[in-house]
């Protein structure tokens, strides 16, 4: 008769906790010298937490002193082995990642955190400029060496659809929102650090791109940056990121540095003020130079007016 094992499932929380500062988007990390960055992690308590979402809300509070505004949940992280050595030693960790919010983006209060700016880990992410390097010298010649390495045509044809879908090759537009189909391409490449820490052999001869992170942590923020991305399109979430008042500058700065891409600064204005998103204050921003702006805030009416208000992004500036 064979023994009877016992199978061990650990419940965590895992959080990308997102603002915007300086024009930069930054999730909160938990650094240590000498090791990868994580997101914050921390158990949940079916004695003590009445909801996931209370659950998370309580040990961020704790552990980072931050008051989270808009959360929500994103996805159930449980391979096997995912923050383990070896797929058999201990307990079993299933992790309910969460897209979390907040305006507090200024010093934290808690050693071994820091925010980031998370086009680090993500470099061809950031279009604002232009066109990211590292995707026509680093990625597109090695992506076309792992289409190459399929076994067989079938499987290489469907590699190449894939890279792109994902990458917008061949006269293809970039769609900002497949961060995590970007991400994993490059993890099934042998192209991020993470793929060859679980063993992965690389296909290409190319140095690991973007900044490691823990476990299957930056799989976990590509799934955050995707839905936000996705969400702010049909939700007015970008507010939750914005001040009380704040110019419409600002406001397309920020949805700029979220998307990673530029749009035009007069259709952006138009489309904000006709969906009917903002409404002036009457005062205009303390400026030391320039034409004095307006200050706009965040018109709540809307949510009742309309299904979907959200900030589409259908007004980019050429590239």
């Amino acid at each position: 008769m064979s023994a009877k094992l016992n199978h061990v499932v650990s419940i965590g929380l895992s959080a990308a906790i997102v603002s915007v500062a300086n024009e930069r988007p930054c999730v909160l990390v938990v650094h240590h010298d000498g090791k990868e960055d994580a997101l914050p992690f921390g158990p949940f308590d079916p004695l003590n937490h009445r909801t996931l979402d209370s659950g998370l809300r309580r040990w961020v509070g704790e552990q980072t002193q931050l008051d989270l505004g808009y959360a929500e949940q994103l996805y159930t992280f449980g391979d096997r082995g995912r923050h383990l050595p070896t797929p058999d030693e201990g307990a079993r960790v299933v992790s309910v990642g969460y897209l979390a919010l907040t305006r507090q983006a200024g010093a934290l209060k808690v050693a071994d955190t820091q925010w980031s700016d998370w086009y680090k880990y993500f470099p061809w992410e950031d279009w604002r400029e232009a066109k990211p390097t590292v995707i026509d010298d680093v990625i597109a010649p090695a992506l076309r060496q792992f289409a190459r390495a399929a076994t067989g045509t079938e499987a290489s044809d469907q590699r190449r659809e894939r890279i792109r879908l994902c990458f917008g090759f061949d006269g293809l537009a970039w769609d900002e929102e497949k961060v995590l189909e970007r991400y994993e391409l490059l993890y099934e490449a042998g192209l991020v650090q993470e793929a060859l820490r679980d063993g992965r052999a690389p296909i290409a001869k190319a140095a690991p791109l973007g900044v490691s992170m823990t476990f299957d942590h930056r799989r976990i923020l590509a799934t955050a940056i995707a839905r936000l991305r996705g969400k702010m399109k049909y939700r007015p979430v970008v507010f939750e990121l914005m001040p009380p008042s704040f110019t419409l500058l600002e406001l397309q700065r920020t949805v700029e540095a979220l998307s990673g891409i530029r749009l035009h600064k007069q259709n952006f204005r138009r489309l904000v003020e006709d969906q009917g998103l903002v409404e002036g204050t009457g005062r205009v921003a303390t400026q030391s130079r320039g034409r004095p702006a307006e200050l706009f805030r965040f018109r709540r009416e809307v949510l009742r007016e309309r299904p979907a208000p959200g900030v589409r992004l259908g007004a980019r500036k050429a590239g």
